[in-house]
């Protein structure tokens, strides 16, 4: 994507220039700005080595006039690449307007809206709370602050990922108002946790890069779903969801994006979510396309059955596929291993105990073996690192010491 103009603050400049070198020992990585041959504005407070100041209210030199339509281009943003390779996701004007719109109705719809804080760092709560006039405060870091942060504000509204959630559960946090959750499976088990730590609501959002949001499922009626799968919730006014003939969910809708960056728009997003929709309509995931394991000559999805492992005791849990091995005959055939990281304290013994019955249930996709180890993260979500979990089953089936 060659650009027309970039804004950068003074440390973003810095860590692209003179301080490259410090930068990149914070495995911080950012492209030479003046080699990319256009002009470059600083925004923030300028420093004696900055370029320019953006000129506010003027044209800034150099960059060509732009559309200001509801059709006009309005953000470049990059899928995650946990899941697959990064893709240049491009939103219009009237896209980002109408997910926006989509978050409003939804937290309306949610309960009563307030102006007390919110808590959270994405579009998701930050549109809402500053369109109703409520301050807004970004997440801590640290576990232990973040739980203190939490007392501190009661914020109306939270959003954290999963992985920080579990994190602040683990410190002893206290939750206040609804809080919402999403960019990583989150399961009926961690959403009870939260809401019996003090949330009045708890939801799980079903969001992508290209369409958000596009489905939400309050606690409650996510534990009350007895079938197989991950349900996500009803799809959200003006969100269009149908499966195609391989079980792949698709996704249209007025706020779906324009098109991959290079390519020619499209209306439908493809997933890589294998799904289906229940007798309400509801979207119920069945894992990642990609994700399937084949174990002599089955096709076993692990997010049909994941959620069943999240029994109490568990903090995460993912079903995996490494190679069975046993010379040319067994050639593509894998062995399918469940890697399930305990909560903190939990009773070994006991747990293997309550695991019994969820794995009896899966029948002929019961795991050929259970390994207790602490799943691994990746990507910005820190969504479980499929690979890695692979990998680290491999090694321990290989040497189970």
């Amino acid at each position: 994507a060659g650009p027309s103009l970039v804004l950068a603050d003074a440390a973003a400049q810095a860590a692209a220039g003179w301080a490259r070198p410090l930068a990149r020992r914070a495995a911080l990585a950012l492209p030479d700005l003046g080699a990319l041959g256009c002009p470059v504005a600083t925004v923030g407070p300028r420093l004696p080595w900055c370029a320019p100041a953006l000129e506010r209210g003027a044209r800034q030199a150099g960059l060509p006039a732009a559309r200001v339509g509801d059709d006009a281009d309005a953000v470049v943003v990059f899928t995650s690449g946990t899941t697959s390779q990064p893709r240049a996701v491009v939103h219009t004007r009237a896209s980002l307007a109408a997910g926006m719109e989509t978050v409003e109705g939804l937290f309306a719809a949610a309960g009563e809206v307030s102006q007390r804080p919110v808590l959270g760092g994405t579009f998701f709560v930050l549109v809402p709370a500053l369109t109703r006039g409520a301050p807004v405060a970004l997440p801590a870091r640290s576990a232990r602050v973040l739980a203190r942060q939490l007392h501190r504000l009661r914020p109306a509204d939270t959003y954290l990922t999963p992985p920080r959630l579990r994190e602040a559960l683990g410190a002893g946090a206290r939750f206040h108002g609804r809080v919402w959750t999403g960019s990583a499976p989150a399961g009926a088990e961690l959403l009870g946790r939260v809401r019996g730590a003090g949330a009045a609501q708890a939801w799980g959002v079903y969001a992508l890069t290209e369409l958000f949001p596009a489905a939400a499922v309050e606690a409650r009626e996510k534990a009350a779903f007895e079938g197989p799968g991950d349900l996500v919730g009803a799809p959200l006014p003006g969100v269009r969801a149908e499966p195609d003939a391989d079980g792949q969910l698709l996704l249209s809708g007025p706020s779906a994006r324009h098109r991959y960056l290079g390519e020619e728009p499209d209306p439908w997003v493809r997933t890589g979510d294998r799904a289906r929709l229940d007798a309400a309509g509801r979207i119920v995931l069945e894992g990642r396309i990609k994700d399937m394991v084949l174990r002599r000559a089955e096709n076993i999805y692990p997010g049909l059955y994941e959620p069943s492992l999240h029994v109490p005791g568990v903090e995460l849990a993912v079903l995996v596929g490494v190679p069975a091995g046993g010379g040319p005959e067994a050639a593509g055939d894998e062995r399918l291993v469940a890697v399930v990281q305990p909560r903190r304290g939990t009773d070994l013994p006991r747990l293997r105990a309550a695991l019994s019955g969820p794995l009896h249930r899966m029948g002929t996709a019961r795991p050929d073996a259970v390994l207790f180890a602490e799943v691994p993260l990746a990507g910005r979500s820190r969504k479980p690192d499929r690979p890695a979990a692979a990998a680290l089953a491999a090694a321990r089936l290989e040497d189970p010491r």
